[in-house]
């Protein structure tokens, strides 16, 4: 009798998944268009105002296609007899370098407007949540802003919805006593000016943060340069990014007649 021979297996291939490189500053800007479409076919999103804020999901999703997951480090009860309160820590970890890239802090407690009846369990899961989009909001941001979102995580909105209620505004203040005469003024020596909030300098923008990735893709940049660069784009502001701008010109300039110069 014949037997049946059973045509070999193929081999399983698995489907191609493209990862990015955050030193690569061509390869994060084709992430940003990739992650704009996985967030709107995916519903990753919440609207508060008008804007779209990225949920959680959102922002795992870009740390992994950058081969970055998130790490608890630690989970604290910060509790008393009125409050249930969570403290959480999220580092980083680039799987590529072995190394931590980035952190966050975040808190979470039952006081919070509309958890007054949430478990404890909850309480501590959403600063959890909080603490993962906050480390990937410190390095990623401007990734989100260029896929078309807020650059801020959609979970730390809960924050902004805790205003307070009219039994818990504060009574109307006594009325002030009248100025003193300008003569009497004169006399009493000026306060110090104390720095408030407003002043602090502004981040840079957008469109500063783009021609810096532009001027560090130009091939006389070296891979560690662009790394450094990246790694801390979100924390310049507005005159520091106008002077790494500027330093990256001239170094291009130099290294492309000959001479050495470092890049920012």
């Amino acid at each position: 009798m014949s037997q049946a021979v059973k045509a070999p297996k193929e081999p399983i291939r698995k489907p191609k998944v493209e990862s990015y490189d955050l030193s690569h500053s061509d390869e994060t800007l084709h992430l940003a268009t990739d992650l704009a479409k996985f967030i709107k076919e995916n519903k990753l999103t919440t609207n508060v105002q008008g804007k779209e804020y990225v949920n959680v999901e959102g922002w795992q999703y870009a740390g992994s296609r950058l081969g970055i997951v998130p790490v608890v480090e630690h989970v604290i009860n910060v509790s008393n007899e009125q409050e249930i309160k969570y403290q959480a820590k999220v580092i980083l970890f680039d799987l590529k370098s072995g190394q931590t890239v980035g952190a966050g802090f975040a808190v979470c407690s039952n006081k919070e407007q509309g958890k007054k009846f949430y478990q404890e369990f909850a309480i501590m899961s959403m600063a959890q949540t909080r603490a993962i989009g906050k480390a990937y909001r410190n390095i990623l941001a401007w990734i989100i802003r260029a896929a078309g979102y807020e650059p801020t995580p959609a979970e730390e909105m809960d924050y902004g919805n805790n205003m307070p209620t009219v039994a818990e505004m504060p009574a109307t203040p006594a009325p002030q006593p009248a100025p003193a005469p300008v003569a009497a003024m004169k006399a009493v020596p000026a306060e110090p000016t104390v720095a408030t909030e407003s002043s602090a300098p502004a981040y840079a923008s957008a469109s500063q943060k783009e021609e810096i990735i532009r001027l560090l893709n130009h091939p006389v940049v070296t891979r560690a340069e662009k790394t450094k660069m990246l790694l801390n784009i979100n924390r310049l502001d507005e005159e520091r990014a106008t002077q790494a701008i500027s330093k990256l010109k001239k170094a291009i300039d130099d290294r492309e007649n000959g001479q050495t110069a470092v890049a920012a």
